[in-house]
C-alpha cells in the first residue's frame, strides 16, 4: 500500500476520533486544521496513485467534513445573490 494511502487512512481515523470529543465551538477549529492538513495530503495521494484514487479520497473527505462545505456553498450563493441585486 502506498505511503499516501496510509497517511489518508490515519487522517480519517484522527478526524473520526476528534469528532467524538466534546467541543465548545462545534469542532470548527478542528475542521479548519483537518482541511489544512488534508489539502496537501490529497495532492500527495493524487500524485502517487492517480486521479481516480485522489477523487475517491476527496469524496471521502468531503463526506466527513460536509458542514464546512455546506456553509461555504451557502456563503457563495449569498454573495452571488447580492451581486445580482
Amino acid at each position: 500500500m502506498p505511503t499516501s494511502l496510509i497517511l489518508v487512512c490515519l487522517w480519517a481515523i484522527v478526524a473520526n476520533v476528534l469528532a467524538m470529543r466534546p467541543s465548545r465551538d462545534n469542532h470548527w477549529r478542528l475542521a479548519y486544521l483537518l482541511i489544512a492538513l488534508g489539502i496537501p495530503l490529497l495532492g500527495y495521494v493524487t500524485w502517487q496513485t492517480g486521479p481516480w484514487i485522489g477523487l475517491a479520497c476527496l469524496l471521502g473527505a468531503m463526506s466527513m467534513l460536509r458542514w464546512p462545505l455546506v456553509h461555504l456553498l451557502r456563503r457563495l450563493r449569498g454573495q452571488d445573490s447580492q451581486r445580482q441585486g
